[in-house]
């Protein structure tokens, strides 16, 4: 027997990994500089969220270890090449053994491997089309890694604003409630009419609801932030930022030039090129495969061992894989078409981002600078009026409503501003 295996060895030695190395290795490997380099992720975790003031550093940190949208990407990368690495995988031998006549004296044994060869590229193209699949799921990473700062900024400062617009209803509501005391103390003096008090009672209690309602906003806003790292229920105090600092971004055309190297567009561009690589591995199928059969036979009635060698080839007489290449054509071209809309539907949503926030930053700015000092001007004066008995309740309450209009609207500039802002680094992969 141990002659009967002596040329099996010989064969699967002579095929073994260890001779013929397989590209499965390089594939495994990801490529240096390309979308699919993507550095490890250390083991230890950030400090979870703790009670006190909460910067926007402090919560893109939270996000990027606690992400729920982030982890699933990472894991798509590592699934990806996993898959890199299998495509790289040479087919396995087939080891078949028989035995003819179980009589021992005229028994007839036979050990045979064969080992698949695969022509045509077949290999070379499909360790190239699993390669790019995942330096596309690297690129989707990073494009969800923009994603989720984008949505971090926007809701932080939701947060901001909302803060800001809780303390102006509450001090809104302490000058109603000051405002229908003085009212009230001028109807018991006799000086003006009972219906004065009733409406400054009404106008008293909006201004409360307004609180109630700035305070709902206020927790939405915290909830909102504190799920992008998976909390349920914030334990931060406060956000803390500065609210009239204004967010600039560059010009649009040095925005316009990073947009083609944003993540979106490189995973749109990554995709189109895996497509035109499964077309390759298509095609490499249209060529046969070879098999290589080595092996030994021992005849015992003759007493002698016999070498048994052999060759099959599959014949592509109805299968010539043509369908199979015009749908990998087809997609391709599809991909093709579906990255130059995803190039114009990004231009034409950066542009529209920029406008957004150069008409929020002049806005703000106007108000800030002009309508708000004298809408304050304007109450004050009508103010100490009233209290002087110069003026009528109607024009204090006048004066109060456009200056917290005034307020308000400028908050809501603010936020408009900074999703402006979020939106373009979104859109350009920051």
């Amino acid at each position: 027997m141990r002659r009967l295996m002596l040329p099996l060895g010989l064969a699967a030695t002579l095929f073994s990994p260890l001779v013929l190395p397989s590209p499965s290795t390089a594939a495994a490997q990801p490529i240096p500089g390309s979308a699919g380099h993507i550095a490890p992720q250390h083991d230890g975790q950030l400090a979870d969220e703790v009670a006190g003031p909460l910067t926007l550093e402090r919560a893109l940190a939270l996000a990027e270890v606690g992400s729920f949208s982030l982890s699933a990407a990472r894991l798509e990368v590592q699934a990806r090449e996993g898959a890199a690495r299998q495509a790289g995988a040479r087919p396995n031998p087939e080891l078949d053994v028989t035995v003819e006549d179980t009589r021992p004296a005229t028994r007839e044994s036979a050990v045979v491997l064969s080992i698949p060869l695969e022509l045509g590229g077949k290999l070379e193209a499909r360790v190239a089309h699993a390669e790019l699949g995942r330096d596309v799921a690297a690129a989707e990473h990073l494009d969800a890694r923009a994603e989720l700062r984008s949505q971090v900024i926007s809701a932080f400062f939701r947060v901001l604003v909302a803060q800001e617009a809780t303390a102006l209803a509450t001090s809104s509501a302490a000058l109603a409630r000051r405002g229908a005391e003085a009212t009230a103390r001028r109807v018991t003096a006799g000086k003006i009419s009972p219906v004065a008090e009733t409406r400054s009672r009404v106008e008293q209690a909006n201004a409360e609801l307004e609180v109630t309602a700035a305070r709902a906003e206020l927790q939405s806003a915290r909830e909102a932030l504190a799920s992008l790292w998976g909390s349920s229920e914030p334990v931060f105090t406060e956000a803390t930022g500065d609210i009239d600092e204004l967010p600039s971004r560059p010009a649009l055309d040095v925005l316009l030039a990073q947009a083609d190297a944003s993540p979106a567009l490189l995973a749109s561009r990554l995709q189109l090129d895996q497509r035109r690589a499964a077309v390759e591995v298509e095609r490499s199928k249209q060529r046969p495969d070879f098999a290589l059969s080595l092996g030994a036979k021992r005849a015992n009635e003759l007493g002698i061992n016999q070498a048994v060698v052999g060759v099959s080839v599959t014949v592509p007489l109805f299968d010539r894989n043509e369908g199979g290449v015009q749908e990998a054509a087809k997609r391709a071209s599809k991909a093709a078409e579906e990255h130059r809309e995803a190039r114009l539907r990004l231009v034409t949503a950066l542009r529209h981002a920029v406008s957004r926030l150069h008409t929020a930053n002049a806005t703000a700015q106007a108000l800030r600078t002009t309508v708000l000092p004298a809408a304050q001007q304007a109450h004050d004066a009508a103010t100490q009026g009233f209290e002087a008995g110069k003026f009528g309740l109607l024009d204090v309450l006048d004066t109060r409503r456009t200056l917290l209009e005034a307020r308000v609207r400028y908050l809501s500039t603010v936020g408009e501003a900074y999703q402006a802002a979020a939106t373009i680094d979104r859109l350009v992969g920051r």
